[in-house]
């Protein structure tokens, strides 16, 4: 039986999927956008008659790139990719073909020479610890989801979790008296995450009081439950989220991570040292934490510019 160029593409590409989840161990949601990625490249090579992704070069990677770049998408067709989309789809389409070479399907690497689109950098937009406070106090009453509510945003604040994360955690990932939760994070690294008094007094009224009147056959070891038992997704969270802040009066986007970001700026504010909020956050590069020190430099010349009296405009001469 003869296979179709669409197909052969297809098959190198779910070997490269498989080899992600299973040896890499990379998350669903990870995988999924490798995937949309990964097809489109896919869709592209077929339909300008490469057979095979071991035989694309570097002009058919490049054509791909400045495809996605022009294209348009979204429910009335005129939504460009940003930036950064087209850089993560480069990226994706570098580590397909590197996967080739390593399986002997390839002699060489066609997108390791086109450039990378550039991305404009958008520093994290942490909440204040005023606005973050108000979140946390808003789930009201001592029902079993108001204590679930409590001690989820207690957790994803207090440890600086992702929200995969988060509802990734089973009961046995906890040690109170040790203070700690126990994290599997991206590329199945685990990290044990010290977590304050406050989540810790919310955690453990959840656990006695809240989580015992959700659990069901269904809940198994999952730690945040949702109504009928079963483990919480990340969409509920969001949504349990997204209540809290219109309830804390916050008119501002608010998403799961933006505790996380808020996590990170208020430790480096506090003094804590890089290296410290890198392990805390699981990040595999320093560099990626650094961007958290721009953050709370920008907030020192904020502060500057407003308090100082030779820096404040129409004081002393305005600032200088």
């Amino acid at each position: 039986m003869k296979v179709s160029s669409a197909d052969r593409v297809a098959a190198q590409v779910e070997r490269f999927l498989d080899h992600l989840m299973v040896e890499r161990g990379l998350s669903a949601h990870t995988v999924a956008a490798y995937r949309r990625d990964l097809s489109r490249y896919g869709r592209y090579c077929t339909d300008r008659g490469v057979g095979d992704a071991a035989a694309a070069d570097d002009e058919v990677v490049s054509g791909f790139v400045a495809h996605l770049s022009a294209a348009r998408h979204g429910p009335d067709g005129t939504e460009r990719y940003r930036a950064s989309s087209v850089a993560r789809a480069l990226a994706a389409v570098r580590s397909f073909h590197r996967f080739l070479i390593a399986e002997g399907d390839a002699e060489r690497d066609p997108a390791a020479a086109v450039v990378r689109p550039k991305v404009p950098r958008n520093l994290p937009r942490p909440l204040s610890v005023d606005e973050v406070e108000r979140i946390l106090i808003s789930p009201l009453g001592a029902g079993p989801t108001t204590l679930r509510d409590r001690a989820l945003l207690e957790t994803l604040y207090g440890a600086g979790l992702r929200i995969s994360e988060l509802v990734a955690l089973d009961v046995d990932d906890l040690d109170l008296e040790q203070a700690s939760v126990r994290v599997v994070g991206k590329g199945s690294k685990e990290r044990l995450v010290p977590l304050g008094r406050y989540a810790r007094e919310a955690l453990s009224a959840y656990l006695s009081g809240g989580r015992p009147v959700l659990a069901s056959q269904a809940s198994r070891g999952a730690l945040f439950l949702n109504a009928r038992g079963g483990r919480l997704t990340r969409q509920g969270c969001t949504r349990i989220l997204k209540r809290c802040v219109a309830r804390a009066g916050i008119r501002k986007r608010v998403s799961p991570h933006t505790l996380r970001h808020s996590f990170a700026t208020h430790l480096l504010e506090g003094g804590a040292d890089v290296r410290v909020v890198q392990e805390l956050l699981g990040h595999a590069s320093v560099a990626t934490t650094q961007i958290y020190t721009l953050v709370t430099q920008q907030h020192l010349r904020d502060v500057y510019f407003s308090a100082h009296p030779r820096a404040r405009t129409g004081i002393g001469g305005g600032a200088r």
